[in-house]
């Protein structure tokens, strides 16, 4: 007697197992789309030191095409509003300098995205998990500065000579970056999840600030007329060098502007929501068990 129920427990026990199992089994992520919004900010030659003291809005969009319960292949879209100033310095250099910028980011991205646990919505114990994700983007960017109230976008002014020197090509407005992201997200049920991340951008331009080499000297943006007199030309010539505003002006002609050596980068932290995209098959049928009926 004692046996059979031995016996009849192991089965209940195996049984129960391999139905969880065949749950899990049974269930298949195939994916989330999903929104986030939150914070950028931006590093480069006015943010020298790394400060995270001025960050803008961003928001985006996703797709994660889950190949199973660990890996998956993601697809962005996100905007981020960027934007710095020398006032915001704590090097004497550069708040002389004064130079300024905004620029809106408009970014498209592929990356791989890997979970750090198995993670299946709704089901108790895999409902968290942290995730880092690694890809390719690009995006566009356009600085731009005010002066006197009035918005000026400094790429086509060329303020570091680009419009007066040959050897000085004019930047593109579209570059490209390597979004790397970690975050952790959890499934309230089956089919929406909650998450945080932040990403950070290494880009292949030293532009997003529109500084980046050597100043090309007031001269550069003077008009000389034939019959030899001159005329400031506006506003390039106000916002290729804005130290008359601190004091005496410093832009001479190939003094450094900027650090071309190391490239502009930002970053972004997103909180939000995604809903899942699932799909179940039917799972093969458990080993049976009969009870000998001897006695």
């Amino acid at each position: 007697m004692v046996k059979k129920v031995v016996i009849l427990i192991f089965a209940i026990c195996c049984g129960t197992a391999y139905g969880q199992t065949s749950l899990y089994d049974s269930y298949k992520n195939d994916g989330e789309f999903g929104i986030g919004v939150g914070a950028a900010h931006y590093f480069g030659d006015l943010n020298t030191s790394g400060a995270v003291n001025r960050p803008k809005f961003s928001a985006g969009l996703f797709f994660i095409k889950q190949f199973n319960n660990y890996i998956g292949l993601r697809i962005a879209g996100d905007y981020a509003f960027l934007g710095y100033s020398d006032i915001y310095s704590k090097n004497q250099t550069q708040i002389r300098r004064n130079l300024s910028f905004n620029t809106n980011v408009w970014e498209l991205s592929l990356s791989g995205y890997f979970n750090f646990f198995r993670f299946i919505p709704g089901v108790q114990g895999y409902k968290f998990t942290p995730y880092l994700s690694l890809g390719a983007g690009v995006f566009s960017y356009d600085p731009y500065a005010y002066l006197d109230g009035t918005k000026y976008y400094l790429r086509q002014l060329g303020t570091e000579g680009q419009n007066v020197d040959s050897t000085k090509k004019q930047y593109s407005t579209m570059a490209v970056c390597i979004p790397f992201g970690v975050g952790i997200k959890y499934s309230i049920n089956q089919n929406v999840n909650v998450f945080a991340e932040v990403g950070y951008r290494f880009t292949t331009t030293d532009y997003l600030d529109d500084v980046s080499t050597t100043y090309a000297g007031a001269s550069a943006f003077v008009l000389t007329h034939p019959d030899g007199t001159q005329e400031v030309e506006t506003p390039a010539y106000y916002l290729q060098d804005r130290s008359y505003e601190t004091g005496e002006p410093i832009g001479i002609k190939g003094r450094q502007r900027g650090n071309s050596s190391q490239k502009d980068a930002y970053v972004i932290f997103h909180v939000g929501i995604s809903f899942n995209l699932s799909s179940y098959k039917c799972p093969t049928a458990g080993p049976s068990f009969q009870p000998s009926s001897k006695h």
